[in-house]
């Protein structure tokens, strides 16, 4: 019966129908279509939805719609988040429900990007703790992906503490919060340090809380600059300013100290409200003074070290911690006002003598000059008057030329002790600072560290020999080398200057003499004392005038029989002159009689 119903045809089948590819059944064929479509996920091009990940390798996600066919989305797009999995559902943007091999094109990015600006919103506005990945490094911070979105994360805000290495960041999957949004640029700029902000200053009230002054602590360096250390002490920062780092002298912190060591450091002070901690650490080692030895007293020898230089004197480390000042005047004997770097620079060894010793105040002065001899000791044995030196000029003034014959030894020339001929106005005129200058001690004043010195004196004085040249009446050339208003300077021979007033300069024919003219010169007047000597160049054509008038009566007294009245005037002349010469003759031979008498009675 089986068989014959196996075998049996049917009765009503359409075999016309079934050549033709039209079948018969309960559901037609759009009906068919329809139950098909509803089946599947109704999606449209541009659309965000979401999707279960079914498949993954290293270059490619399949992800699972519910369509007619999977989408593939490269891995690169999810490598903000490398925990991802199959299973998890992400969010697709749908770009082409088929391409034209029949593929469904997805794009994980493009969902992130398409949601991203409301999320990053709403993570703003409710303060919500977002992740985000960290792309690169860029200038002043880095780049971070959050939500499909590039975000800036400043450099201050990746960690409570200074980051040294930003590279280490780079690649790593972080929590931020968005900290500010710009709606117009679309520029976002998230904060991983405000997470932990909150945290650390819990534990800072907490550690505060429990701070005493004098407190040692173990904490670790957290940044170093110029003025000072930063120390971590477990989530509060404390200073360590560079003078209480070490006791001796320190330039720079790093000389002390290095980053992430670990030290102890006591506590100096700190302030409640502002949260300020100064911490120490030269003051858990003993001090430098209380070391020092304690033989050690005024007018020893030690050596040292200039640590720090200024114009008026030189610290001089003899010790670690131990500085003593040397005054500039105790660096040399001379009384010159220098700057104590004429004599040292830092970082000198030197050898100085202790001239007052503090141990209570520990203060220190010394003395480089002390280990040499005073030179004014023996000055009366080494420069004795009378005696000629080399000395260099150090300064001028109006009244002489101060010199240094060696260091410390000092004198004075006066200006009129400068030359025997010449007026010198001024020193600048005769010789200038840093020459050399033989000199003449005149006179030694030791109380006063004062030598009165001569150049002149090296010279005989020419003035005994002018005295027998220039007498009065002579008439010698000169050369006017200076007009002034009370008369000229004339330049007479052998160096010597004279001096004519304005009407001694009066010409034959009327006119005056001028500069740099030559002219003859009669001497009116020689001082020898005063090195003066008056001159007049009238007088020596106005003597002559006058020699001419007086001649010229005699020789008409000579003439004078043959005129009218001659014999009168002759005969008058030896009356008034013999008589007065014979009177003045015979009172000075009554004189002697008188004198001779007297003497034999």
């Amino acid at each position: 019966m089986t068989e014959e119903v196996k075998n049996s045809p049917i009765e009503d089948f359409d075999w016309e129908a079934f050549e033709k590819g039209e079948t018969k059944g309960e559901k037609s064929r759009e009906e068919l279509t329809k139950t098909y479509d509803e089946s599947l996920n109704t999606v449209r091009d541009k659309d965000v939805i979401e999707g279960t990940i079914i498949s993954l390798n290293k270059r490619e996600a399949v992800v699972n719609i519910g369509y007619k066919s999977d989408g593939i989305i490269p891995m690169s797009e999810f490598r903000y988040n490398p925990e991802i999995k199959v299973g998890d559902v992400v969010e697709v943007f749908i770009e082409n429900q088929e391409d034209k091999k029949g593929q469904l094109i997805l794009s994980h990015r493009k969902a992130r990007a398409a949601r991203s600006w409301d999320r990053i919103n709403e993570a703003l506005e409710k303060d919500e703790v977002i992740k985000g990945f960290i792309k690169c490094r860029t200038k002043g911070g880095m780049i971070v992906d959050v939500f499909g979105i590039e975000a800036f994360l400043p450099g201050s805000q990746i960690d409570v503490k200074p980051i040294r290495d930003y590279d280490i960041f780079v690649g790593k999957t972080m929590e931020f919060k968005v900290v500010k949004i710009n709606q117009e640029f679309k520029n976002v700029v998230v904060s991983h340090k405000a997470l932990i902000e909150a945290e650390l200053e819990q534990q800072k009230r907490e550690i505060i809380a429990k701070l005493e002054k004098g407190q040692v602590l173990e904490g670790t360096v957290k940044n170093i600059t110029s003025y000072g250390v930063f120390i971590d002490l477990g989530g509060v920062d404390g200073l360590i300013h560079i003078t209480d780092l070490s006791w001796g002298r320190v330039s720079h912190p790093e000389e002390v100290v290095q980053l992430d060591q670990k030290l102890n450091v006591v506590i100096l002070d700190f302030d409640d409200e502002k949260k300020r901690i100064a911490l120490g650490l030269k003051q858990l080692l003993p001090h430098p003074w209380d070391a020092l030895d304690s033989e050690l007293k005024v007018g020893d020898k030690v050596k040292g070290k200039v640590v720090v230089m200024a114009d008026y004197g030189a610290f001089v480390e003899i010790a670690p911690g131990v500085e003593g000042l040397i005054h500039v005047s105790e660096m040399s004997w001379s009384q010159h006002l220098r700057s104590a770097q004429d004599f040292m620079k830092v970082g000198d060894e030197i050898e100085a003598v202790i001239l007052t010793l503090d141990r209570e105040d520990r203060k220190m002065s010394l003395g480089i000059k002390q280990l040499r001899n005073d030179p004014w000791e023996n000055i009366e044995t080494k420069y004795p008057v009378g005696s000629k030196h080399s000395a260099r000029v150090r300064n001028f003034t109006n009244f002489g030329v101060f010199v240094e014959i060696e260091e410390g030894v000092d004198g004075l020339i006066h200006i009129s002790d400068l030359s025997w001929t010449k007026k010198v106005k001024h020193p600048s005129e005769f010789t200038q600072i840093g020459a050399d200058i033989e000199v003449q001690v005149l006179e030694i004043d030791k109380e006063n560290r004062r030598l009165s010195l001569g150049h002149k004196q090296l010279e005989e004085n020419p003035w005994d020999v002018f005295e027998t040249i220039f007498t009065v009446g002579s008439v010698h050339e000169g050369t006017i080398i200076e007009v002034v208003e009370k008369g000229a300077v004339i330049a007479l021979p052998y160096g010597v200057e004279g001096f004519a007033t304005p009407k001694h300069l009066a010409k034959a024919d009327g006119s005056r003499a001028q500069l740099d003219e030559k002219l003859e010169f009669k001497v009116l007047e020689f001082n020898k004392d005063s090195k003066r000597i008056i001159l007049s160049h009238s007088r020596t054509f106005e003597d002559e005038q006058k020699g001419e008038r007086a001649e010229q009566p005699r020789k008409r007294e000579n003439r004078g029989e043959g005129r009218r009245g001659g014999n009168r005037r002759a005969e008058e002349t030896p009356v008034l002159t013999t008589p007065l010469e014979k009177t003045t003759l015979g009172d000075l031979e009554a004189l002697a009689s008188l004198k001779e008498k007297l003497a034999g009675k």
